[in-house]
């Protein structure tokens, strides 16, 4: 039974033609497999989704198994971001509470090879550590170490997945602040490095004058010496 994977965004799949190259060979209707897998993924709008076509070439009939997103689909459709930072070290793109993370722990874990939920959730806060996300206004990689040491264990056993608004509040204003922060360092180091450009082309330009200088003070000097 012939077996296609794709990844498609929740609810929008389009034809193309590395569909079409798939399923063309096998005589099926491709717009009838679009429709099938949109309604299928709806409920991951915004997000990419595994999804495969168990196909029987005989009948030409299709089964659609869909998995739940990537971890880090996961994340950005709980934290609201777009993308994650290309710069976790420098750049962090949100700020989100051990609840949060609980909660895409939870959503992922019927697709994980993870024993249980904290496994799962060491694996998001994983995920946090390369996207670039803070998790309780701490970097990712501080809060792996707080998961070794039992300290979230009772909000992971509760299943804890509500972030009260006081303490989304808290998380929010922390992270108004360093985004703020982060900005401004980025201008600083923007301006810095203009500023080391425009002095390179301006020794680059002296130099350049000097060279057309020499000549000329060198045939001046012949001239004084015949005389």
């Amino acid at each position: 039974m012939p077996q296609i994977k794709l990844l498609v965004e929740g609810g929008k799949m389009q034809p193309g033609p590395a569909l079409s190259q798939q399923i063309g060979p096998l005589g099926l209707n491709v717009g009838q497999i679009i429709s099938k897998v949109n309604d299928a993924t709806k409920g991951f709008k915004g997000m990419k989704v595994p999804v495969e076509l168990d196909i029987d070439a005989g009948t030409k009939e299709f089964e659609i198994k869909v998995s739940s997103p990537p971890v880090s689909e996961l994340l950005k459709k709980e934290l609201g971001i777009e993308k994650a930072s290309g710069e976790q070290k420098k750049v962090q793109v949100a700020n989100a509470s051990i609840e949060q993370i609980i909660s895409v722990a939870k959503t992922k874990l019927p697709n994980m090879l993870c024993k249980d939920l904290k496994a799962a959730v060491k694996t998001v806060v994983g995920t946090c550590v390369s996207a670039g996300i803070l998790i309780e206004n701490k970097p990712a990689v501080e809060i792996e170490e707080h998961l070794k040491s039992g300290k979230y264990d009772k909000e992971i056993q509760e299943e804890k997945t509500e972030t009260s608004p006081e303490k989304k509040e808290k998380l929010e204003k922390y992270f108004k602040e360093l985004k703020g922060e982060q900005e401004k360092k980025i201008q600083e180091e923007a301006a810095a490095k203009e500023a080391e450009v425009a002095a390179k082309a301006e020794t680059s330009e002296k130099e350049e004058e000097d060279k057309d200088k020499k000549p000329e003070d060198a045939t001046q000097k012949d001239a004084s010496e015949k005389k």
